[in-house]
């Protein structure tokens, strides 16, 4: 039985396959940091617009408190 050999980097290896492999690695590490920019950039805009979603909430609950007065004002005047 062969003792299995470690693992070692051969001449047989093609240069392209290395330089591919790097720019791979670099492409992958380019997408990764746009990404994290583009989630920061929506994170920024959400914590922008938390305000304005609280400010809409509170003039639909107003909205219907005027509209549930002016059908009760209707009912009367019937």
């Amino acid at each position: 039985m062969t003792t299995p050999t470690p693992w070692r980097l051969d001449r047989q290896v093609p240069l392209a396959l290395i330089v591919t492999l790097i720019l791979q690695a670099a492409a992958a590490l380019l997408w990764a940091g746009r990404a994290s920019a583009r989630i920061d950039e929506m994170r920024t805009r959400l914590d922008a617009q938390t305000p304005v979603a609280e400010r809409l909430a509170r003039l639909e609950e107003q909205a219907a408190a005027t509209r549930a007065a002016l059908d009760r004002i209707e009912a009367k005047l019937d």
